[in-house]
C-alpha cells in the first residue's frame, strides 16, 4: 500500500475483504482468507485473529498467517494483559513501534522477530469479541491512515465472524438436539407411542425434549421437558438433564422422588439452569400411571367414551428453582383404550391469547386413535401452515385393548 494511493481505491480493497465469494467457507477457513487479504492490504508480514472465549477471560488464537504457531500451540492471552489483552480490554487500537518483553506477553511474537505491531479490537454492539493484529519484521511506524484502514477491516471481519459463528452454533445445537431425541420409541407390548418435534421459527433450537424408556422393574417412564433458554447451551443442558433423569429412574419409581433427585443435581452441578419437566411412570400391568410435574403444562387424557380433558395436577416448581420444596405424585387409572398426550408449551402458547384458550383448542383437536395419527392431527390443527414461534415437542401414549387398539382392532402381537 503506497502513501499516495487514493482513499477510494483503498476502500475498495477493504470491501474485498468480505466479498460474496467467501460465503461457502467455515469460520477458520474464512479467517485465514481474510487475514491473507489484510496482509496484502497493509503490506505486513503477519496477521492474526484472537477471539474472546465464552467465559470472557481469555483471548484464544483462532487464525494466523505468518505466525501459524499461535493457533497450533493454542495460545491464550488473559484479558487485559499483554498486547492483545490490552486492546480487547480497552476496546481501542494499540500501536507498538518496538516490540519487547515489557509490552508483548506472547513469546511467539518475539521469537519470530516481529519488530512492530498494530492491533485493533473486533467489536459487536460496542463490546469486544476479539482482536485483529498485524506485524512487521522491520521497524515500522504505522500511520493513522493505516490504523483506520485496519479498523475498517476489523469491522468487516467481526461481522463475518459473527455470521459464521451463529451458523455454526445453530448447526451444532440442532445436531446435538437431534442426537439426544430418541431415534425410535421403544416397542412395549400393550402400549403404543408416537411423537413429533419441530423447531421454532427463530432458527435457534431450544431445550425441548421427550423420552420413553423401560426400567428393570417393568415400569415404563415417559418424560417431556423444556430447558429454559435457546441455542447450544440449552441443548447441552437438556442432554445432561435427560441423562441424569434416566440415572435417577434406576433408583426410584416415584416420579416426584425422581424429579426431586434431578432437582438436587441441577442445583448442584447445573447452576443457573432451569427446566420444566413432566414425568409419567406406568405400572408393569399398564393399568395405572403416576404423574408428577415440575412446572410443566399438564397432559391431556383421552378416553374412547368421553371428551379429552386436561389432567388436574398440582403445579410444583420447575427444576432448578428450589430443591427443598416438596414434590407431589398423582395416580391416574389407565384403562384399555385410554391414553395421555404430553407436549411442550410451544404447542399451546400464542401471542395475545391466554393459555386456557390454547388448552381448549388442544382438547378439541384430540380424539382417540392410533398414536401416530393423533400426533399428526394435533400438529395439523394446532400449527397448520404456520411456523411455530417456539419449539414444539409432543408425545402420545396409548394403552391398547386386549385384542387390539382402541380404534381399529389391530391385534396386539
Amino acid at each position: 500500500m503506497t502513501a499516495d494511493e487514493p482513499m477510494h481505491d483503498r476502500l475498495r480493497r477493504i470491501e474485498a475483504v468480505t466479498d460474496t465469494t467467501l460465503g461457502h467457507l467455515g469460520v477458520e477457513e474464512l479467517l485465514v482468507e481474510l487475514l491473507d487479504r489484510v496482509r496484502e492490504l497493509l503490506e505486513v508480514d503477519t496477521a492474526a485473529v484472537l477471539l474472546l472465549e465464552p467465559a470472557g477471560q481469555y483471548l484464544v488464537a483462532t487464525a494466523a498467517r505468518g505466525i501459524e504457531e499461535e493457533v497450533r500451540q493454542g495460545v491464550r492471552i488473559p484479558l487485559g494483559r499483554g498486547f492483545a489483552g490490552r486492546i480487547a480490554a480497552q476496546r481501542e487500537p494499540v500501536t507498538l513501534e518496538h516490540v519487547d518483553h515489557s509490552n508483548v506477553l506472547n513469546p511467539i511474537l518475539r521469537e519470530k522477530g516481529i519488530r512492530s505491531l498494530l492491533g485493533v479490537p473486533l467489536l459487536s454492539g460496542g463490546e469486544a469479541i476479539g482482536v485483529l493484529h498485524v506485524g512487521s519484521l522491520s521497524t515500522r511506524c504505522f500511520s493513522q491512515q493505516e490504523e483506520e484502514l485496519l479498523c475498517l477491516a476489523a469491522d468487516r471481519v467481526a461481522l463475518a465472524v459473527q455470521a459464521r459463528q451463529v451458523q455454526a452454533t445453530r448447526a451444532a445445537a440442532g445436531a446435538l438436539q437431534r442426537s439426544l431425541l430418541p431415534a425410535a420409541l421403544p416397542a412395549v407390548p400393550g402400549l403404543e407411542f408416537a411423537s413429533r418435534y419441530v423447531p421454532g421459527g427463530g432458527g435457534e433450537v431450544g431445550g425441548d425434549w421427550y423420552d420413553v424408556f423401560e426400567l428393570p422393574s417393568g415400569h415404563v417412564c415417559v418424560v417431556v421437558g423444556d430447558v429454559v433458554g435457546r441455542g447450544i447451551a440449552a441443548a447441552a443442558t437438556m442432554g445432561t438433564i435427560r441423562t441424569v433423569l434416566r440415572a435417577c429412574a434406576l433408583q426410584t419409581e416415584d416420579p416426584a422422588d425422581l424429579l426431586q433427585r434431578l432437582d438436587v443435581h441441577v442445583r448442584q452441578f447445573e447452576r443457573g439452569a432451569m427446566a420444566t419437566v413432566l414425568c409419567v411412570v406406568i405400572s408393569p400391568s399398564h393399568d395405572c400411571a403416576v404423574l408428577s410435574t415440575a412446572g410443566h403444562p399438564p397432559p391431556v387424557s383421552l378416553s374412547p367414551d368421553a371428551p379429552a380433558e386436561v389432567v388436574d395436577l398440582p403445579p410444583d416448581l420447575p427444576v432448578g428453582v428450589d430443591a427443598t420444596r416438596p414434590r407431589r405424585s398423582t395416580p391416574l387409572p389407565l384403562p384399555p383404550g385410554h391414553g395421555l398426550f404430553l407436549y411442550t408449551d410451544g404447542l399451546i402458547e400464542r401471542r395475545g391469547l391466554v393459555l386456557d384458550a390454547g388448552l381448549d383448542r388442544l382438547c378439541q383437536a384430540l380424539h382417540p386413535g392410533p398414536a401416530d395419527a393423533v400426533c399428526g392431527k394435533v400438529m395439523s390443527e394446532m400449527l397448520g401452515a404456520d411456523q411455530a414461534a417456539d419449539d414444539v415437542a409432543v408425545l402420545m401414549l396409548s394403552r391398547l385393548t386386549p385384542l387390539g387398539d382402541a380404534t381399529n382392532g389391530t391385534p396386539v402381537g
